[in-house]
Parts: C-alpha cells; sequence; structure tokens
C-alpha cells in the first residue's frame, strides 16, 4: 500500500516540480502570490490524484492482488487513497480562501496576472469551479461519516454510492481548472492519464459493473447456528463459480437491499461448487442473519479473492499459524484441503485464540481436522482458562529456529501486540495478515 501511494505522490511532485522550474513569472509578481498559486496547483494535482486512484481500485482489478498482496490490501490502498484526497482536497479549498489575507497584509499588488478566457470556454470554468466547491464540501462530509465507525454500515452503503458522482464533478473542476500550459507538458499528459482511468472506475461503478464477471448465483443448502454468535451457511453455487483456493474469501449477497459483504469461504473447494461461510455476529446484519436465512433461498456470490493461500507457505521456513476469534475461518479451509493428503500437509503450529475454550464452536471442528494431520500442532488459548498467547511464548517455541513466518487472522490489536513483541525480542519474521476492513 505505502510504496503505491508514495510512488504516485513522487510522480505527482515530479512533473509539478518540473512545471515550476520551466515557468516563468512577471518580475513584480510577489514570492508570496507565487507561492500560494503553486501550492493551490499542487494540492489540487495531488488530490485528484489520488482520487482518480481510489475510483480505479474501487473496481477491483484482480491484476493488482499479486503486487498488493490480497485485494484485502486492494480495498485498504483503496481506503487511504480516498483519505488523503479528501484531506488534500480540504487543503486545496484552504489555499484558495487564503486570497483574503494575503490582500489584507501585503496588499493586491504582486499578484500574478490571471489567463483571459470567454465564451463558452469561460462559462464552463466558472461553472468547473462552482461545481468543485461543492463537491469538496459533500466529499468532507463523507470522510467525516467513513471515520466514525457508529455510522450505520447500511446507510454508509448507500451514502457511499454517491462518491463516484463526486468524483465527476472533481474530475470536471481539475480538467478545466488545470493551468493551459500543463497541457502541453508531462504535467498534463499524466494528469489526462489519471482523470481517464478515474473516469473510466466511476462509469464501470454507475453501471454496476464492478465485479460482475466474477459473480455466481446460488441457492443456501443449510444454516445452521453452532453457538449463539456464529451463523453457518452452506451453498452450492451455479457453474459460474470459478472454485477457490483455500483461505480466500468472497463478496457475499444474501438480500439484494443490504447488499454484498466480505465472508471468508470457511471450507475446501471439492470441486461440486459447495461451499460454507461461517459468520460470526458483529452487527444488525450479520446478528440476524440466522432468523432471516433459510435453506432453498437465492444467493450471489462474487469473488474469489484474496492471496491468503496455504500454496502460498513457504516450505522451508517453519510455519506459526495463529486465528484469533473469527479469524479462525481461513484456517479451517487450509485443514479441510489437507486432509485428503495429510502426508503433504507443512509442519506447522496452529494457535487459536478464543474467549472461552470450553463453549466455542470452533473448537472440536479444529481437534477433528488437526486429529489426523500429525504434522500440524495445536493450541488452544482460551482467555477465560487462563491461557494467552504472547510473544514471549511464541519466540520460547520457537528456540533457536531462525527461518520461520507467521500466518494471522484476527483482531488487529493482536497482531500488532505479538508483531511487536517479537521485533522487541529480537524476531524478525515474515508476517502476513488479511487486512480484512472494507470500511
Amino acid at each position: 500500500m505505502k510504496p503505491l501511494l508514495a510512488s504516485l505522490l513522487a510522480l505527482v511532485a515530479a512533473v509539478w516540480g518540473w512545471d515550476v522550474l520551466n515557468t516563468s513569472y512577471p518580475a513584480s509578481a510577489h514570492p508570496l502570490w507565487i507561492s500560494r498559486q503553486e501550492a493551490l496547483y499542487l494540492s489540487g494535482y495531488l488530490s485528484i490524484a489520488l482520487m482518480s486512484l481510489a475510483m480505479f481500485l474501487a473496481t477491483r482489478p484482480t491484476w493488482l492482488e499479486a503486487p498488493l498482496g490480497g485485494m484485502d490490501r486492494v480495498y485498504r490502498t483503496h481506503k487511504w487513497a480516498g483519505i488523503l484526497a479528501i484531506s488534500l482536497a480540504a487543503l486545496h479549498w484552504l489555499i484558495e480562501m487564503s486570497d483574503d489575507i494575503l490582500k489584507s497584509t501585503i496588499g493586491r499588488e504582486g499578484r500574478i496576472p490571471k489567463e483571459k478566457f470567454a465564451g463558452l470556454l469561460k462559462v464552463l470554468r466558472d461553472l468547473a469551479e462552482d461545481i468543485g466547491e461543492w463537491a469538496i464540501y459533500a466529499v468532507l462530509i463523507m470522510l467525516v461519516i467513513t471515520l466514525w465507525k457508529k455510522f450505520p454500515y447500511k446507510a454508509w452503503r448507500c451514502l457511499h454510492r454517491a462518491m463516484p458522482v463526486l468524483y465527476l464533478m472533481l474530475a470536471f473542476h481539475a480538467a478545466l481548472l488545470a493551468p493551459t500550459h500543463y497541457w502541453a507538458q508531462p504535467a498534463g499528459v499524466l494528469l489526462a492519464a489519471l482523470l481517464a482511468v478515474g473516469v473510466y472506475g466511476a462509469f464501470r461503478s454507475l453501471q454496476g459493473g464492478i465485479g460482475r464477471t466474477r459473480q455466481a448465483a446460488g441457492e443456501i443448502l443449510a444454516v445452521e447456528q453452532p453457538s449463539p454468535d456464529i451463523t453457518t451457511v452452506r451453498c452450492r453455487l451455479d457453474r459460474g463459480w470459478r472454485g477457490h483456493h483455500p483461505g480466500q474469501f468472497a463478496f457475499v449477497t444474501f438480500d439484494e437491499k443490504e447488499g454484498a459483504h466480505p465472508f471468508t469461504i470457511a471450507s475446501a473447494d471439492q470441486g461440486d461448487r459447495v461451499i460454507r461461510f461461517d459468520i460470526k455476529a458483529l452487527g444488525d446484519y450479520t446478528g440476524s442473519l440466522a432468523a432471516r436465512l433459510q435453506a432453498g433461498q437465492d444467493m450471489r456470490v462474487e469473488g474469489p479473492y484474496g492471496r491468503f493461500d496455504l500454496a502460498r507457505c513457504n516450505p522451508h521456513a517453519r510455519q506459526i499459524w495463529i486465528a484469533g476469534g473469527i479469524g479462525v475461518t481461513p484456517f479451517l479451509a487450509w485443514l479441510e484441503s489437507l486432509q485428503s493428503a495429510p502426508a503433504q500437509a507443512p509442519e506447522a503450529d496452529l494457535h487459536y485464540c478464543t474467549r472461552d475454550q470450553a463453549r466455542d464452536a470452533f473448537v472440536p471442528r479444529l481437534e477433528r481436522l488437526c486429529a489426523t494431520l500429525p504434522r500440524i500442532r495445536l493450541h488452544v488459548h482460551g482467555a477465560r482458562q487462563g491461557a494467552s498467547l504472547t510473544a514471549e511464548s511464541l519466540s520460547r517455541s520457537l528456540g533457536s529456529e531462525k527461518q520461520a513466518e507467521v500466518w494471522f487472522c484476527g483482531p488487529s490489536g493482536l497482531a500488532d501486540a505479538l508483531r511487536n513483541g517479537l521485533d522487541r525480542l529480537g524476531r524478525r519474521l515474515r508476517f502476513h495478515q488479511e487486512a480484512f476492513e472494507m470500511r
């Protein structure tokens, strides 16, 4: 995520800097007025560049999963590109408003002469300026709602559908108000390319084309509730389903009004297009699924996505698999996929962290699956039983082993504690973690 965002910001800064070096200002221009204008150009350019990236990433380009590390990372990059873009749009607006401050301090003298336009172009530029201002207000409101986690997801999702329209308004603003001399320089070429991919993403979203080629219809076979906060749904998909690798996830639509939600596929691919989801009650929607769903009901799945794949484990490194709560689902799929060939299972320690080992519905399933896989050592850490997984205990279990990698799925707080603790102990392990947060 960080390299992609940093590379884009650096590229925009480079072409902007090239323009600055090749622009001549009147001798009468005051340095503060020059600085304001260039800051206005740079903040606007950076904002629309990041917004274009965010809009393109919203189309779920599967070819970016490998370089970015999975669709969860693609969405994380989309999220932070959007946050940075809106923050820079706010800065752009503040810089625009700063002209009154400069007028009151250094006066109007030394201002840079404005470009003259007439006819239709002048009308369009005036319209673009007004549209851009109102769009900035709207995206600022969207940013506040997105960061306010208590705002209902369903309402947020409905409001989020307006983002392609707001982007098109800002793209119109950027294209019309960009300095005319940009279009004969690298700055204009890059801006045109960014606007093209952003507009493509916006129209793809408005047309409902995102993920359409990866969708498969299906039918619910069974709905079970192994514990009060877990709903297990077994589904059979049509021939449009391409199959999946153990550990991948899919966007599942049980109710068209509710829309798609991402859930990890908790079963291995047996070639019969039957898949299982173990869904934890984390909100009003997931908490009511057991009452809403029934066998025979139609549903739709889009996917699969993700790179949390058993096949990507390093066969030469000691495997440490860590699951926290509902984060056990990809490991259930891993274990199921190994049942047909136990001898091919890698040597691994599977640590499952749960609140109450005695009441956890996943513990018996884990024990049953691991019983046939002698190379997989299961360790259950029940908080109520006084057992907890720490970086120190992990380090002791590794002994003098230097080549090891961690595959983690669970709460980010636990991941941060383990990763930071291992770093302090001098254990620089390769740490694979799903960034499973789509909002």
